[in-house]
């Protein structure tokens, strides 16, 4: 894995970071940074602290405290030293940096109306490790395709969050996009695929060029609300698979319910355990109940193992041969 993204933080925490084994740096999903509190990594879903030896701890007495100086340093360094160009981000707290890396921050949030104008004191970050995994879609993807027709089924895959919903639908644009489906023997052409990446996660966009691989006949709506990216997407680029992660809000499933009518595949993630789950959520019940979707997928991680379910249109289990995979 490319390891650029320990140049993102400063001394000493680099340092620190740098110390940890090959493997647990490969499988590296967040590092929390908490002014005052103990340094912690997340690697392939287990959660330890940092000592200033740069060694795996549970105690926090023991564990290295970032200090407000690692924090302005770090937040000089995702601004670029400009806070003042990234006011739209701050507001919805978090900064996607290139490589699709998302840093979530927390402090002091600044009203205008009732509303978050600005966040300042900003001294929490999150920093999540945005990773590719070439082929993590093989053994879901030949479920989800209509053979008669030649086409991709409309897909929910749902978990809680950091289950690797976003690396899946990744490799899942790269094969639609590609044809030729890996691992199995599925021939077919390659699609017209459109990625809706609010939060420049999937595509890892920068100025606009992804910097992962999500296909040669893949165009990237970069940074823009969900909703209206589908539109803007359906209007301009003609597409034939659209994949949009995270829904949740009202003004999501209306454009995908245009773009379902308008005869575009649509591969969805949304956060949660099960459709029931969803069910109750006001912005998706319709979806749900109205049986929009042709496919659920429900994936599960255990220590870095990801598993998965696939249900049909009326929520049935479909059975699948014993499959799991790290990622």
């Amino acid at each position: 894995m490319n390891m650029n993204w320990l140049e993102l933080f400063p001394e000493p925490i680099k340092s620190l970071l740098q110390q940890l084994p090959a493997s647990m740096l490969d499988e590296m999903e967040e590092v929390r940074i908490r002014e005052g509190r103990p340094l912690e990594i997340n690697s392939a879903g287990e959660h330890h602290f940092l000592t200033l030896g740069g060694k795996l701890t549970f105690d926090v007495e023991e564990a290295y405290k970032p200090a407000r100086e690692d924090s302005h340093r770090l937040l000089d360094r995702i601004s670029n030293h400009s806070l003042y160009t990234m006011e739209e981000e701050l507001r919805k707290g978090f900064i996607t940096i290139p490589g699709g890396h998302r840093i979530g921050l927390a402090g002091r949030t600044v009203l205008s109306s009732g509303k978050v104008e600005h966040l300042r004191d900003i001294s929490g970050f999150n920093v999540r490790i945005a990773r590719e995994i070439r082929g993590v879609a093989n053994a879901i993807l030949p479920y989800l395709l209509d053979f008669k027709d030649k086409r991709v089924m409309h897909t929910l895959i749902m978990s809680p969050p950091q289950h690797g919903k976003t690396t899946l639908i990744r490799d899942m644009a790269r094969q639609i996009s590609s044809g030729s489906y890996e691992g199995s023997s599925v021939k077919w052409r390659g699609m017209k695929v459109g990625i809706i990446d609010e939060r420049s996660e999937i595509a890892g966009s920068l100025r606009g060029v992804p910097s992962f691989d999500v296909g040669p006949r893949t165009d990237v709506m970069d940074g823009c609300p969900k909703a209206e990216g589908m539109m803007m997407m359906i209007r301009s680029m003609s597409p034939e698979v659209l994949l949009v992660d995270e829904i949740g809000r009202i003004e999501d499933v209306e454009a995908i319910t245009e773009a379902l009518h308008a005869g575009i595949s649509i591969i969805a993630t949304a956060h949660g355990s099960s459709a029931e789950e969803l069910s109750q959520r006001p912005a998706l019940a319709g979806l749900i109940e109205n049986r929009m979707f042709e496919k659920y997928v429900i994936l599960n991680r255990n220590a870095g193992e990801l598993t998965f379910r696939i249900l049909d249109r009326q929520q049935r289990s479909i059975q699948l041969p014993r499959y799991s995979s790290k990622g």
